[in-house]
C-alpha cells in the first residue's frame, strides 16, 4: 500500500527544465494535479493556500534559496514530501537541503525514465535520492566530513537495532530498493517496509538519505 500523490507543484525558474521535471511527474503520476512555478515566493503562497502530497523545488532561485521553499512546505505542510532538484551534488548544496528538510535530492543531468521511477516509488514511502547523491552522502561521512559542517550526530550505539534491522539499514544506505532488499533476503517487500519504517522511528530519521548517513556512522557502509 502506498499514498496518492494527488498534488504536486514544481519550483524551478528555468522555463525549459520546469517543463520537463513536470512532465515527468504527470507521467509518475497521471492522476495528480500539478502546479509548476518558476519562483518559490509563488510555492510559498500556493503552499498556503493548497494542501500538497510533493514538491519539487529547485534549490537557485532567482527571489531565494530553495531551502527556504522546502523549510516553508514542511511548516506549513508536515504530510507534504519536499525533494530538492538541483545540477550539483557539492556539500554546499546537499548537506544544507538535507538539513532544511529535504524528503530526497534528485539531479536534473538524470535520464527521464530514472527520475519518472524514482518519482512513483515516493507513493510508497521511499525518499528519491540519485546514486550520485547517495554515495556522496557515504563518502562524506567515510572521510569525516569537512570542517565547518555543523551536522548532529548520534553516538553509535545511542539506538540499538537487532540484526534485521542491521542487516535492512545497510542495504537501505546502499541504494536497493525495497523490492531489491525483500528478494536479497527473502521477505515480502511490505515485511521490509515495515523493517524500515520502525528502523526510521527508531533512528528518528525521515529520509533514506539520513538513513544513509546513520549507516555511515555506525560503520555499516564504507
Amino acid at each position: 500500500m502506498g499514498c496518492v500523490m494527488d498534488a504536486v507543484v514544481v519550483v524551478e525558474h528555468l522555463p525549459d527544465a520546469r517543463a520537463w521535471l513536470a512532465e515527468a511527474v504527470r507521467t509518475a503520476f497521471p492522476q495528480a494535479e500539478v502546479l509548476a512555478v518558476g519562483a518559490g515566493g509563488d510555492a510559498l503562497g500556493e503552499s498556503a493556500a493548497r494542501r500538497f502530497d510533493l514538491a519539487l523545488v529547485d534549490l537557485d532561485l532567482p527571489d531565494g534559496s530553495g531551502l527556504s521553499v522546502i523549510r516553508g512546505v514542511r511548516s506549513r505542510q508536515p504530510r507534504a514530501m519536499p525533494v530538492a532538484v538541483s545540477s550539483h551534488v557539492n556539500d554546499d548544496h546537499l548537506f544544507p537541503a538535507l538539513q532544511a528538510g529535504a524528503f530526497g535530492y534528485l539531479l536534473k543531468g538524470a535520464p527521464r525514465d530514472d527520475l519518472v521511477a524514482r518519482l512513483r516509488r515516493t507513493a510508497h514511502g521511499e525518499p528519491p535520492l540519485s546514486p550520485p547523491v547517495a554515495r556522496r552522502v557515504i563518502s562524506y561521512f567515510s572521510n569525516g566530513g569537512p570542517r565547518g559542517f555543523e551536522c548532529e550526530r548520534l553516538e553509535p550505539d545511542a539506538v540499538a537495532l537487532n540484526t534485521r534491522e542491521t542487516e535492512i539499514l545497510q542495504r537501505v544506505a546502499k541504494g536497493y530498493t525495497l523490492p531489491e532488499i525483500a528478494a536479497q533476503l527473502c521477505l515480502s517487500r511490505h515485511t521490509v517496509a515495515d523493517y524500515v519504517k520502525q528502523i526510521y522511528r527508531k533512528l528518528k530519521v525521515s529520509s533514506r538519505a539520513e538513513a544513509a548517513l546513520e549507516a555511515a556512522r555506525r560503520g555499516l557502509v564504507k
